[in-house]
């Protein structure tokens, strides 16, 4: 057996790769799959695909929601079979009903949503239930469970039931339930949608020296472009089919291709190419394609213009109309507003007086003003989701006060009250959909109010039309609706109450990032409608650049609380609460050596864009100030 090493110990690897150096571990052919629908056509996901995963390959797939990934990677491990096409999985044709077990034994998949694969009572229980299916001896059960708890970082947790993990531990569970199992194959589907950076870093890390070392092929289904870049090779769904395969580097070089498809590129790809437009200047081929690539381009353009009078011109042009453009805009007096939630010293701990207790929340306090939008985020498990289960009284106050609209959330007259005024949404919130019709889903919650049918009717239409829903979907059932039209629906029937506070926790997990900006695209105009918004999320970038303020909470205390600016500017503080600098701002701090005076606290590539011209414009000045001073030829 092979084995790797985790640091606090070895889990063997099974050895179920023939002898051959170089060879393919699955073989795509013409493969078609289609859903049946009821009093519909089938619905066709997977569309004449064929493609070839090499052994001990990492192979990333991009594509929007509903493009066919998630059929594609089902496919593979043959929890579905083909309707048309040849699939080889590990020499093993998934058309014969004797290998199915056995692909599926050597194909460790990891969902998206891990409630979905969580079935354990404690913690450790969970991560066996594979290895003692598989026969695995006691011993090796006991070491698979306790190594692979270690890889993910859940040692300390072994007997912990598992609902009461945060949403990002249960997904950690879930990847040490696969691991545990020791996979020929591990196929990743949306596998780190819920993880903080640091734990999706470490993870990813974990991933490539399971390639390296032990020579596991790699499946993974993901919308983090940083995860795509360590990949040998990229394919791209649209519509069920294959849009373009390629390194990464291909990938990112047509940026306008891949937007296109409702994707993202690099951070770092993206600010050079944006700037090359800018500055109306051609870059070489994927010259940007590495982070390094990046810096060295920029630093390229920065000298040539030292020497280039036509580039200087475009330069300076460009910074005045940055600058003009940034005088326009309108000073931000949001904070400055009423508190409208106040949150004091407040503790709490699950399952108290019992030898299970858990504290999440140790004396935390702040303030929310009325219409800012306040960004929280914290690393898997700093108590996220239970603090924000306090603003509308789901958890009641243990210790401390919160108090909402001037009301006490430890109050049960006042509870109802609240709830009226705030709106919650939890993570995947398609799964608070559950009427007849998406009409009297979004109607459910203003009905409770008792409010009168005719207001009932214009709220649910304005919903509606908020969220994009058209009239015909409103008779349709909720679950007939896609996987976006779902969590549109979900975010109606909260808009439909009219709420003065919305919370949104992790509302576009899993989302392409078309569907991210769509979503989060509501919360900004409700926040500018006057709405008060209170959004979780583990994106560093979403909450930089549509946060008026952030709050960062570590291990339950509030570790930081101020303006994006004021919170990111310091990466090691963030670093201690398990965070990451944005990456556009982080590109730009690896310039500061280059470029004096240059601001780092940009959180849009845009933004980053906007921050290199106007430094490049100012060093311009200063050498042809230099220059005419007779101090010297322009350097």
């Amino acid at each position: 057996m092979n084995r790797f090493a985790s640091g606090d110990g070895l889990l063997p690897v099974p050895v179920f790769q023939n002898s051959r150096a170089m060879d393919n571990f699955a073989e795509i052919k013409n493969v078609s799959y289609s859903y049946r629908q009821s009093g519909r056509e089938p619905l066709v996901a997977v569309n004449q695909i064929s493609l070839d995963v090499p052994r001990g390959g990492h192979v990333a797939i991009l594509g929007r929601n509903g493009s066919g990934k998630s059929t594609l990677a089902r496919l593979i491990n043959a929890l579905e079979q083909p309707s048309e096409g040849t699939l080889i999985v590990d020499d093993l044709s998934a058309a014969v009903e004797e290998n199915i077990w056995e692909i599926r034994r050597r194909c460790g998949m990891v969902f998206q949503n891990p409630d979905n694969q969580i079935i354990g009572t404690t913690v450790e229980e969970d991560v066996a239930f594979g290895p003692e299916n598989l026969g695995f001896p006691p011993a090796d059960i006991r070491r698979a469970v306790d190594d692979a708890l270690a890889f993910v970082g859940l040692e300390d947790m072994a007997q912990k039931a598992p609902h009461l993990l945060s949403g990002g531990q249960k997904q950690k569970l879930a990847i040490a339930g696969i691991l545990a199992m020791r996979p020929s194959c591990l196929i990743l589907d949306e596998a780190t949608s819920m993880l903080d950076p640091l734990s999706r870093q470490e993870f990813m890390d974990l991933v490539c020296r399971l390639i390296r070392d032990e020579g596991l092929t790699v499946i993974n289904i993901t919308h983090n472009m940083e995860e795509v870049q360590l990949a040998g090779q990229v394919a791209v769904m649209s519509k069920g089919q294959l849009a373009s395969i390629g390194t990464p580097a291909d990938i990112f070089e047509q940026v306008e291709q891949i937007k296109a498809e409702g994707l993202d590129v690099p951070a770092h790809n993206e600010i050079v190419h944006e700037l090359a437009n800018r500055l109306q200047v051609s870059l070489f081929p994927k010259e940007a394609a590495t982070w390094n690539d990046a810096l060295a381009t920029v630093r390229r353009l920065m000298t040539k213009a030292s020497s280039d009078a036509e580039l200087r011109k475009r330069i300076i042009w460009a910074a005045d109309l940055i600058r003009s453009e940034q005088t326009a805009r309108t000073p931000d007096k949001r904070s400055e507003s009423e508190p409208i939630i106040s949150v004091e010293n407040l503790t709490y701990t699950y399952d108290a007086d019992s030898p299970l207790a858990t504290a999440v929340l140790h004396d935390v306090g702040f303030n929310v003003h009325r219409g800012e939008l306040l960004g929280i985020v914290g690393h898997s498990g700093s108590g996220k989701s239970t603090l924000i289960q306090h603003l509308n009284g789901l958890l009641r106050v243990q210790k401390g006060s919160v108090r909402v609209l001037g009301l006490n959330a430890s109050n049960n007259a006042d509870i109802r009250k609240i709830r009226q005024k705030v709106g919650l949404l939890f993570q995947y919130p398609e799964h608070q959909l559950f009427e007849e019709t998406v009409f009297r889903d979004i109607a459910f919650g203003p009905r409770r109010m008792s409010l009168a049918e005719d207001e009932v009717k214009r709220r649910v239409l304005k919903a509606a039309e908020i969220v994009g829903l058209q009239t015909d979907d409103l008779e349709r059932s909720p679950f007939e609706l896609s996987g976006g039209q779902k969590r549109r629906a979900a975010i109606a029937g909260v808009l439909a109450m009219e709420p003065e506070i919305l919370i949104l926790d992790e509302p576009a997990a899993g989302l392409d990032p078309a569907g991210r900006d769509e979503i989060l695209g509501y919360a900004g105009m409700l926040r500018d409608l006057g709405v008060t918004v209170i959004l979780v999320s583990h994106s560093m970038e979403d909450i930089s650049r549509l946060a008026d303020r952030v709050l960062v909470l570590r291990q339950g205390c509030v570790h930081a609380l101020g303006r994006p600016a004021d919170v990111f500017s310091d990466a090691s503080r963030l670093a201690e609460a398990g965070l990451a600098v944005p990456r556009p701002s982080a590109f730009l701090r690896d310039l500061q050596d280059d470029l004096e005076g240059l601001d780092c606290d940009c959180y849009s590539p845009e933004a980053a864009v906007e921050a290199l011209i106007t430094c490049f414009a100012a060093r311009l000045s200063a050498e042809e100030s230099k220059s005419s001073g007779g101090d010297g030829d322009v350097q």
